[in-house]
């Protein structure tokens, strides 16, 4: 069990049969009064971000949470199929969970599972990731990497701005977090 002073950023914990992780913390008191920890919780199965405040001698029950490597296999248009890299067993996560960290999935990728009392409940993607720019319009000599941007369709379906020397067939990383192109990979 955690006191509420365990309650750190990145700390999983467990509510009402939920797991939640930490997004910040203040630990506060009142004069006379007991001391107190607000917290910004985010739940894992759903996402949603709520306030909670934790009383001084409150016990906080630590979520049994953890990561497995996991490789993408296909999306059948409402399930995200994936195979545990351990055990070879493979499991669906709809297309609510997956999210927005569809647009960067490839078949054959590997990925992070997050697994809550051994249930698959998400994913968790790498900083970044390289895809193949599949469409995009040619580039034209004396093009620069200051000279502006263009729009660029990746293999995995999502689209983002690149430097106008950016050709179709090229590698490109991009960041998970923001979507932004980062550089062209050899």
């Amino acid at each position: 069990m955690y006191e509420i002073t365990d309650l750190k950023p990145g700390r999983a914990i467990q509510l009402d049969g939920e797991p939640f992780v930490v997004l910040s913390s203040v630990f506060g008191r009142k004069s006379q009064s007991k001391a107190n920890m607000q917290c910004k919780l985010r739940n894992l199965k759903t996402n949603a971000v709520v306030a909670r405040n934790f009383q001084g001698s409150e016990k906080i029950e630590p979520a049994d949470v953890g990561y497995r490597k996991v490789q993408y296999l296909y999306n059948d248009g409402a399930n995200y199929t994936f195979m545990d890299l351990e055990s070879y067993d493979q499991f669906e996560l709809s297309t609510d969970v997956i999210g927005d960290a569809a647009g960067y999935l490839v078949e054959g990728n590997e990925v992070d599972a997050l697994m809550f009392e051994d249930a698959p409940i998400g994913i968790q993607l790498k900083a970044t990731v390289d895809l193949k720019v599949v469409e995009t319009i040619p580039g034209v000599k004396g093009d620069t990497a200051t000279g502006g941007n263009k729009p660029a369709k990746l293999e995995s379906g999502i689209t983002v701005n690149v430097p106008l020397f950016i050709n179709e067939g090229d590698t490109v990383k991009v960041n998970t977090e923001t979507g932004w192109y980062m550089t062209r990979v050899s």
